[in-house]
């Protein structure tokens, strides 16, 4: 049952004053997310709405694209990491930890080690790849300054993917389903994104892109050409040589800067991993080769912060039609004086439910301005408006969140507009 009087909804009228940008603030705000300590976030009903709206559109892709999903232990131990190098190369980025045994573990920051590790006892036959096998996973990276909400935290949820393949070949089959996988992904969240060259980083590999975006609060800078296809983290642009300003390099224009936020990053990883923990398989001639793989992630959390960077205004947030926790939103006027506007408004409810759309009946005994502020700074994507007046009218006020002004449809016809 979603009737507001009975959800779990702790919305705020005051802007908190240490929420710096505008998805941190709405956030709060809406009563998403609520701070535990530095870059550590509840995730509230009406937040968890919405990241199960994104995790859903991933693991949906996913698999379609044939990756299989499990699920690994956030908590590593430490020798899988010395055997790779990396237990001192990740820096303080990496929440290390003893348990009473004495015995050295880590909060694990991504899965390479685990991963490998895995696929290094169970798989043993070329006849066996390529394999893709992915999790949904919370993840813990110590980060010096955690700043801005779920954008930049230090426990958050992740996407990863890893691609095993005994040739190059095959690795550059998967590294572009999952670059169009990723594509599909962000479409239709209904997000205003770029895909990009980048620098691969402490992950490794020579090849990557980053999937970014496109907000003003982004930190990352983006260049891109002003009439081509070429676009390129900034990092990356520098070491070719390019600034903002330059010649592109697909001959098409100059390149100009835009700002993004990544939400996700693929890589082709080749065998730093398989190297370092002896990964093999026996290829057709019965010879020990090193697993090639491919590493992909999105940045679930990240997501919903982004998608709110790019979509609201003054009244709150204008979400996606994928992404929004309700589809509807009835408000009823004076229901607890009025009851034929109690009786419409239940109907109403009730037959949406039954029609497994995802409804939120605001059966408070509030002002109509409070209410109507309500549904707006949670950005529920359709409002309908039940009144005495309307009622005698024949007639119900419905409002989309993005329009300005509302308008009056019968019953059956508004039902049918909207679904």
């Amino acid at each position: 049952m979603m009737k507001m009087r009975q959800y779990f909804l702790p919305t705020l009228k005051e802007t908190p004053s240490d929420a710096e940008l505008i998805s941190h603030q709405l956030m709060l705000r809406a009563g998403m997310i609520r701070k535990l300590a530095s870059g550590i976030y509840t995730w509230l009903p009406l937040g968890l709405r919405v990241l199960q709206k994104v995790i859903n559109c991933v693991r949906e892709e996913m698999n379609h694209a044939g990756a299989i999903e499990l699920l690994m232990p956030t908590v590593q131990p430490a020798e899988l990491w010395q055997e790779t190098g990396r237990w001192d190369q990740y820096g303080p980025v990496l929440l290390k930890m003893t348990d009473r045994h004495e015995q050295n573990f880590c909060y694990g920051p991504t899965h390479e080690e685990v991963i490998t590790d895995l696929v290094r006892h169970e798989l043993q036959s070329y006849k066996q790849l390529p394999l893709i096998l992915y999790q949904i996973q919370t993840k813990f990276r110590d980060e010096i300054r955690p700043r801005f909400g779920v954008m930049r935290t230090r426990e958050f949820l992740m996407k990863d993917a890893y691609s095993f393949h005994l040739d190059q070949k095959s690795l550059e089959q998967t590294y572009q389903l999952m670059f169009e996988t990723y594509s599909k992904i962000f479409s239709q969240l209904g997000l205003n994104y770029r895909s990009v060259r980048a620098d691969s980083g402490e992950i490794g590999g020579k090849i990557s892109h980053e999937f970014h975006v496109i907000a003003d609060a982004g930190e990352d800078t983006l260049l891109y050409s002003e009439h081509g296809d070429y676009a390129a983290n900034l990092e990356v642009a520098e070491k070719e040589g390019l600034k903002e300003g330059s010649p592109s390099p697909d001959g098409k224009g100059k390149l100009l800067a835009m700002h993004g936020i990544e939400i996700g990053h693929i890589f082709q990883l080749g065998t730093k991993y398989s190297d370092a923990l002896k990964a093999l398989v026996l290829d057709a001639n019965n010879q020990p080769m090193p697993l090639i793989m491919g590493c992909y992630g999105i940045g679930i959390s990240r997501i919903v912060a982004a998608a709110i960077e790019q979509n609201h205004d003054e009244q709150g947030i204008i979400w996606p039609q994928a992404m929004a926790p309700f589809q509807v939103a009835i408000v009823p006027i004076n229901m607890y004086r009025s009851e034929n506007v109690k009786k419409a408004a239940e109907n109403l409810y009730e037959k949406l439910q039954k029609q497994n759309i995802e409804v939120l009946l605001d059966d408070r005994d509030e002002r109509p301005g409070a209410m109507f502020a309500n549904a707006d700074l949670i950005g529920i994507p359709h409002r309908i408006v039940i009144s005495e007046r309307s009622l005698k009218s024949g007639v119900w006020e419905y409002k989309a969140r993005s329009a300005k002004e509302s308008t009056l449809m019968k019953p059956d016809e508004l039902i049918n507009h909207l679904f």
